[in-house]
């Protein structure tokens, strides 16, 4: 049995999970955070985005009157790194069903000096409070049967110090969209997955800003390899996802100047649309 078929069986709760525990933030002041930022949930060296989300998020939500994110759109100045954090939040307006609210993250560099790291604005309510009604076109992606689907513990062995969050999440991808792995990208910017924390932890509305920039980028599906920066992510949490796997699906339809966007989104185990996002991502050419 694999290691994060093992940590399934087990089946960490929500609130007592490594990412409760990676995401928590502890108040010093009014509106001001502390966090540990760790080295589990790298790339390279960079510390992923959806992870960072994920932890200004948590600060929101016990900042703001309201518990659930929304909206949240985030732009990312700087790269953090594992580490201590300081994270300040404002409240912008406090109603009575959707509250806003304003955080960046800080960090300080070799010189001591206090540098931003991301800055997001935000809009909290109570995803339980919405109606039932759902109209939509929007269709569950087709993926194979996880058995079918293929994980980071299938692949070559990583490098050093590259893929420290593959080991956090369980993340079968469709064969369909690995051509990049094999040395074959489909051209098509396309990746779909099937999602999940490796310790079976359930999905929540925070580790949902974390799924939709967990999988590789669609980027390598267009023929490039390399780190591929956010520059700007916004997520619309659209309700509490079931429990069981995650499906998330990307696709990339423009890469123009260096830059392109990805519009992923993230269907739960009822088949409903629990999550949606586009973000701005800067590539390297040549």
């Amino acid at each position: 049995m694999s290691e994060a078929a093992s940590a399934q069986a087990v089946r960490a709760m929500i609130g007592d999970s490594e990412f409760d525990r990676d995401t928590a933030v502890t108040p010093r002041a009014p509106g001001v955070y502390d966090v540990d930022l760790s080295p589990g949930w790298t790339i390279i060296s960079a510390v992923n985005g959806g992870y960072l989300l994920a932890v200004l998020g948590r600060a929101l939500a016990d900042a703001l009157p309201h518990d659930d994110p929304f909206t949240v759109s985030a732009h990312y100045l700087t790269a953090s790194q594992p580490g201590p954090a300081v994270v300040r939040t404002e409240v912008v307006r406090a109603g009575r069903t959707l509250s806003t609210g304003q955080a960046s993250l800080f960090q300080y560099d070799d010189e001591g000096r206090e540098v931003e790291r991301i800055r997001v604005l935000a809009s909290y309510g109570d995803l339980g409070a919405l109606p039932d009604d759902v109209r939509t076109t929007a269709t569950p992606p087709a993926i194979p049967p996880m058995e079918h689907c293929f994980g980071p513990e299938d692949g070559p062995a990583p490098i050093d110090g590259s893929s420290a969050i593959t080991e956090r999440l369980m993340l079968k991808l469709d064969p369909a969209t690995l051509g990049w792995a094999l040395g074959a990208p489909s051209g098509r910017g396309e990746m779909r997955a099937w999602f999940g924390l490796a310790d079976g932890r359930d999905a929540d509305p925070l580790s949902l800003l974390l799924a939709v920039d967990a999988l590789p980028p669609t980027a390598f599906e267009i023929g490039l390899s390399g780190w591929v920066p956010t520059v700007e992510l916004t997520v619309h949490v659209r309700c509490r996802p079931a429990p069981g796997p995650l499906r998330v699906s990307i696709t990339t339809r423009n890469l123009a100047g260096g830059f392109l966007e990805e519009d992923a989104e993230v269907w739960d185990s009822a088949d409903r649309l629990v999550a949606q996002s586009r973000q701005l991502a800067r590539v390297r050419l040549g």
